[in-house]
C-alpha cells in the first residue's frame, strides 16, 4: 500500500476545508482517495481537481445587453 495521509493533513497542506476534501472523495472527484473504515486516505502528491472557469469569461455575464447598439 502507497503511503496515504488523512484528509486532514491533505486539506491542510492545500489550504483546503477538510469538508470540501471529504466531498470531492464522496463524489469520487479525488483520484487516489481510498476509504478505510469511517476514514478517506489520500495519497499526498494527489492532484486537486478544480474546475472553476478563472479566465473571466463569464464575469458580469448577466449585466450584457443583448441588443446590439
Amino acid at each position: 500500500m502507497p503511503d496515504l495521509i488523512p484528509i486532514k493533513d491533505y486539506a491542510a497542506s492545500l489550504g483546503k476545508d477538510p469538508a470540501v476534501v471529504r466531498q470531492k472523495c464522496l463524489r469520487g472527484t479525488l483520484p487516489g482517495a481510498v476509504k478505510l473504515g469511517r476514514d478517506w486516505l489520500i495519497p499526498p502528491d494527489a492532484p486537486y481537481p478544480d474546475h472553476r472557469v478563472k479566465s473571466g469569461l463569464y464575469k458580469n455575464w448577466r449585466k450584457k445587453d443583448p441588443r446590439p447598439e
